[in-house]
């Protein structure tokens, strides 16, 4: 049994201890954080479409004609013409022949991959993959090999020694705290040249890459060569809940074997109403995503100019490495007393020594704030003894393998996770215990 309150000293002792922050207001390119205005850069409201009058509006109409909830699950009394409307605007405007709307992206992740593979499956998924890539494959009872960092070597390596055994491949196409895209051309045709499924998860391109914001797959010419696109509606549409794109058959397969589409309540119809108006807003006015472009770019220079690591990013998500957690979360603290809100990330949701402060750009937000941002955060850290120029000339820090999820003291019973190969049942592809240690590719 988890003894609660050691646990929350020894969180805080390590700096990982985390407490939600007070936001009045709508939410917008500045906001007020615990009663201070502050410039909001670590929201995914991408677009500045979460209080577009429009989409205010539709979803307080919505609430006056349908109420505010479902009352039922999708498979009981839940689905409502609403529901219906937004699917097949969705399906149009991915150009897939059907879509299927979730209450949640985390939800979608983990219905859809363990409604595709089962026992006895290999999902190859990215190390970087989402929290709920991770949980869908464990919900599915599969065996995963998680390969390196968008490494289609080792993914390759990998579906050679699964043994004719693999069902998926997932990945992230824009990678939620990197901001990098996944190399999508080579993923698909290692999945066809295999004849492995693809599920390619969206949530960060939906309404920012792409013509006309359809996303990272339609930027590469590819949205009709994978499987199952997952996309979110509340990121750069603002409102909330998720959706599949994929096939009718595929569509009508989950709906009858995604556990967590059988059994959560449908979406309410306020915010189907609200992510159908920030669709059309986004279609009418693609240039909210070349705004949204250009303010990424404004931001990347100026923290570059400060000397910043901000790594492959090509997106709106910029990282600022640091390396040490403590470091990080001071100059994170520091540069919200002078009014930029960032947000600090910490293992273990990155590997140890890669502690970095995670931007979110807008399209809403202004060039010179941004700038100004950046020469914030480059005093900031420069006063607290961390030199940004210095620190970029470092070579980065090699990921240290860590025990494997699941497990709340982090321990997975004395043996270690052979990097690549990953299952809840600390079991993978591969024999554990077998004499020769498996390698991963060179």
């Amino acid at each position: 049994m988890i003894e609660i309150e050691a646990r929350l000293d020894e969180l805080k002792a390590l700096g990982l201890y985390r407490r939600t922050r007070l936001v009045s207001g709508p939410q917008g390119p500045h906001v007020l954080l615990d009663g201070k205005p502050v410039l909001l850069l670590c929201s995914s409201n991408y677009l500045g479409l979460a209080d577009h009058p429009r989409v205010r509006e539709a979803a307080a109409d919505a609430a006056m004609r349908w109420g505010v909830g479902t009352g039922a699950s999708r498979l009981v009394s839940g689905t409502m013409t609403i529901h219906r409307r937004l699917e097949e605007r969705l399906a149009a405007f991915t150009g897939r022949e059907s879509t299927l709307l979730f209450g949640s992206g985390y939800l979608a992740n983990a219905g859809t991959i363990s409604a595709l593979a089962r026992p006895g499956d290999v999902v190859f998924s990215d190390e970087l993959n989402h929290a709920s890539v991770g949980d869908g494959c464990r919900l599915s009872g599969a065996d995963v090999f998680v390969y390196d960092h968008c490494d289609v070597e080792h993914l390759a390596w990998g579906i050679d020694h699964a043994d004719g055994r693999g069902a998926l491949i997932v990945t992230d196409s824009v990678f939620a705290l990197d901001g990098d895209v996944a190399p999508l051309d080579d993923i698909v045709e290692l999945a066809q040249r295999a004849g492995i499924r693809t599920v390619i998860d969206e949530a960060h391109a939906i309404g920012t890459l792409g013509p006309g914001g359809r996303g990272a797959l339609a930027e590469a010419g590819l949205e009709d060569q994978v499987d199952v696109i997952l996309g979110t509606l509340g990121k750069a549409l603002g409102a909330y809940g998720a959706f599949v794109a994929c096939d009718g058959a595929m569509s009508r397969y989950l709906v009858n074997a995604a556990r967590t589409f059988h059994f959560s309540t449908a979406l309410p119809p306020p915010i189907v109403a609200g992510a159908l108006a920030a669709l059309e807003l986004l279609q009418e006015k693609p240039r909210r995503v070349q705004k949204l472009a250009a303010n990424a770019a404004a931001l990347r220079a100026g923290l570059i100019h400060e000397g910043f690591d901000v790594g492959g990013s090509r997106a709106q998500i910029l990282p600022v490495l640091v390396g040490d957690t403590a470091l990080t979360i001071r100059i994170c603290e520091a540069a919200l007393l002078r009014g930029v809100f960032t947000q600090a990330i910490a293992p273990p949701a990155v590997p140890p020594l890669t502690a970095r402060l995670r931007l979110a750009v807008m399209a809403t937000h202004q060039e010179e704030e941004l700038l100004q941002a950046a020469r914030t955060l480059g005093a900031v850290a420069r006063t607290l003894g961390f030199e940004p120029r210095a620190a970029a000339l470092q070579p980065r820090a090699e990921p240290v393998p860590v025990s494997a999820p699941g497990e709340p003291d982090g321990t997975n019973d004395g043996r270690r996770a052979i990097p690549g190969i990953v299952t809840a049942s600390m079991r993978g592809v591969f024999d554990f215990e077998a004499p020769e240690p498996v390698r991963r590719a060179a």
